[in-house]
């Protein structure tokens, strides 16, 4: 079966032809980062105008790399939310018209469930159950997957995402935007030990997360040493070291928990080499097998999204046209 996978829920517009919901036959992502670099974070509307120009194009390069017409395809997934409603509406309402002109089903697909099944696309995914951290620039959460649509939410950030505050902390010490990409290489330079930095575990038998209070200190921390540019790389560095452990514990905890012996790291966070050294490392200790999708599926991409939309109807389900777009994470995943 070969899904046409649409995805637009916040800067990237992604389109993807997928084969049985493991084989990427092409993946195409056409990045706004140019776009929103100056205003230091996504401006929604220029997010939704940049979709509109640049969602036909895509699709159309998705479709000429695989090889393929559009009556060779089975199926139009498309990210339904959460996300940016007026960045979701474009791919959103595209998908529907496409799915319908070529008389083949559409899939609405939760955007989260994309990102853990991005994790089957590589070799050697992991078998079920397994425990997923799912952390991103808008999502912080574990959670417990046992089949390809049944996920259990164990636990989530009570404020900012790790995402959002890497994007935040870059902002205070004025490195700029994406914070993730640009925190990551300064704290490769630092030592992350020379600033301790608090570790918010919240209730350490527990799985939500708390990154608002870690964001303060470095503020605090920034406000009271005035000659701090000269130790910015030393401030990233422990800065990150303390997302890094905190993340790690919470999901070595939850594999314990539900006795899973593999665990998966996705979103567009789980780039960062230092979260994926340090949980290879804590796991090693605990026998659990590591499994993460490689950079560029880290990201939002469509693939995902078509993986995902493949394991929706490969279950029997389907979506009406009158389905609509949410910004915020819907019940069923959880």
């Amino acid at each position: 079966m070969i899904i046409l996978g649409i995805e637009t829920s916040c800067d990237e517009t992604a389109a993807a032809v997928v084969r049985d919901g493991t084989q990427i036959l092409s993946s195409v992502v056409s990045s706004q980062i140019a776009v929103h670099k100056p205003y230091g974070g996504v401006v929604p509307e220029l997010a939704s105008r940049k979709h509109l120009e640049a969602i036909v194009p895509v699709v159309r390069e998705a479709l000429h790399i695989a090889q393929i017409s559009p009556k060779d395809l089975d199926a139009v997934a498309a990210t339904q939310g959460p996300g940016l409603v007026g960045a979701l509406l474009i791919g959103f309402s595209f998908a529907k018209a496409y799915s319908y002109s070529l008389g083949i089903p559409y899939l609405a697909v939760n955007h989260l469930e994309g990102h853990i099944r991005s994790v089957f696309l590589e070799e050697n995914p992991p078998p079920y159950p397994f425990a997923a951290l799912l952390v991103s620039g808008g999502h912080t959460s574990i959670y417990y997957v046992t089949s390809p649509t049944v996920y259990e939410q164990l636990g989530q950030t009570v404020d900012d995402a790790a995402g959002e505050a890497f994007d935040k902390v870059s902002k205070m010490l004025g490195l700029g935007y994406p914070g993730g990409t640009i925190i990551g290489k300064m704290a490769a330079s630092g030592n992350p030990e020379k600033i301790i930095f608090p570790r918010i575990y919240l209730d350490k038998s527990g799985f939500n997360f708390s990154f608002s209070g870690l964001k303060t200190a470095v503020n605090r921390y920034i406000q009271t040493h005035p000659d701090y540019r000269t130790e910015i790389n030393d401030i990233a560095a422990g800065f990150q070291e303390a997302v890094v452990d905190v993340l790690s514990y919470k999901l070595i905890h939850a594999a314990c928990e539900k006795n899973c012996r593999h665990i998966a790291i996705v979103g567009g966070v789980a780039a960062n080499s230092r979260l994926r050294e340090k949980i290879r490392l804590d796991a090693e200790h605990k026998g659990i097998s590591v499994h993460i999708p490689s950079i560029q599926l880290c990201g939002d991409n469509a693939a995902m999204i078509a993986a995902a939309g493949y394991s929706d109807i490969a279950a029997g389900r389907h979506s009406e046209m009158s389905a609509d777009v949410y910004s915020r994470v819907h019940s069923y995943l959880i």
